[in-house]
């Protein structure tokens, strides 16, 4: 009996193999057993929704608003379903860029050659050579590409909240020349080769010795997967590699390329930039590296709920004097719209965007944002700096 209970060698062989299997069972594989297969339509139409004349999405059948789980318990699939409709709205965007805004593609490097990666803004046929006026939309990170401020927004609200096409329109029709930054599009994906793939298996600063030990756990371990493999219907994506762009590698390399390539050539007398999110760190490392040019050509700056931090970039004090004359960043806030908001960095005034939700700042600052450019203007003119705030409001801030 107490053998029976103790068990002999066998039986705890096949528990130590029993545990052993389940330990290298991989549950994220073993959910896409059941998992439809990875292909999506690759137009609105095909995924029978449309944009309606109110710039919100809807489902061409029901009328109804984007639905994310189209298929219960499988969120994995879900997502990648959202990604895959989120991908069809970025070429939508920039078809609304060329077609709606009249706003031309133009190819970054300057000088790429035939075969190298490449990236691109949009811009006003007048972008570099109206005298007066230039603005500059940035936006933050993530999956945004140029034209968009919130992909969830567009998916979501409306074209008007999610995109800068208010704000691309508004301005042409003040008088604005407009380039639009693409600062996330740093890099293209390219699948792997099988020689790719086993080169890298290979590159190895390790001794002959444990290397071959290394291969034949790894040959072991395949064993295993191959065995049970029948257990299971995994949907194997494809291995990529990234491929960089040359001088745009990063949002921050983007802005800096497009000001001495493009923004510094311009015309214009007054240059307005506004930047979300991670937009304004992007901004704001530019007036690190090029200091003197950008408080020379800029006039005034609009943020929108920031993320840039004076002391982790090690800002100067030159630059946190000049930001704080001719800066102004909308935060989130449950407070009405441009009211003051206290900040501890010595930077810039912080007012209100009107709203608590990040993704919204931009938009629901949009009307403020440009009485905020032409009172800089108006100041600019008759050497009085503007004031973004209430004046029974204003911020005072302390150099520490």
């Amino acid at each position: 009996m107490a053998q029976l209970q103790q068990g002999g060698p066998d039986e705890k062989e096949k528990t130590t193999a029993l545990k052993d299997l389940l330990s290298r069972i991989d549950l994220d594989e073993l959910m896409k057993k059941d998992e439809p297969p990875l292909e999506f339509p690759d137009t609105l139409e095909g995924f029978e929704y449309i944009f309606n004349e109110k710039g919100q999405l809807r489902h061409i059948k029901t009328g109804e608003p984007f639905v994310f789980n189209y298929r219960e318990d499988l969120h994995r699939w879900n997502q990648k379903r959202y990604e895959a409709l989120g991908e069809i709205i970025t070429k939508y965007i920039y078809e609304l860029l060329q077609n709606e805004c009249h706003l031309k593609k133009v190819t970054l490097p300057v000088d790429a050659i035939e075969t190298e990666p490449k990236s691109f803004i949009f811009m006003s046929e007048d972008a570099l050579v109206n005298p007066d006026k230039l603005l500059v939309l940035i936006h933050g990170n993530g999956v945004v590409r140029a034209g968009q401020w919130a992909r969830r927004l567009i998916i979501n609200e409306d074209l008007d909240s999610g995109t800068q096409i208010p704000y691309i329109k508004r301005a042409i029709e003040e008088g604005y020349g407009v380039i639009v930054l693409n600062p996330n599009e740093n890099y293209i994906e390219v699948e792997k080769t099988k020689a790719q793939i086993q080169l890298s298996s290979d590159i190895s600063d390790e001794p002959a010795e444990k290397r071959e030990r290394k291969d034949k756990i790894q040959k072991e371990t395949k064993k295993r997967r191959d065995f049970y493999e029948k257990y299971r219907n995994p949907q194997k994506e494809k291995e990529t590699m990234q491929i960089y762009i040359r001088d745009n590698g990063s949002p921050e390399e983007h802005a800096i390329y497009v000001w001495d390539h493009f923004i510094s050539q311009s015309a214009a007398e007054n240059v307005f930039f506004v930047a979300h999110s991670y937009g304004g760190l992007a901004f704001v490392e530019l007036m690190i590296q090029r200091e003197a040019e950008v408080k020379n050509r800029v006039t005034a700056v609009a943020l929108t709920d920031s993320v840039h931090n004076v002391w982790h970039q090690e800002v100067g004090k030159t630059i946190r004097e000049w930001m704080r004359e001719n800066c102004c960043n909308w935060v989130s806030s449950s407070e009405p719209l441009d009211t003051s908001v206290e900040s501890m960095l010595p930077d810039c005034p912080r007012v209100s965007a009107g709203t608590e939700r990040h993704e919204l700042t931009s938009w629901k600052s949009f009307p403020s944002v440009f009485k905020f450019f032409s009172e800089a203007v108006k100041a600019k003119n008759s050497l009085v700096k503007p004031t973004p705030t209430r004046r029974s409001n204003r911020i005072k801030y302390e150099e520490f």
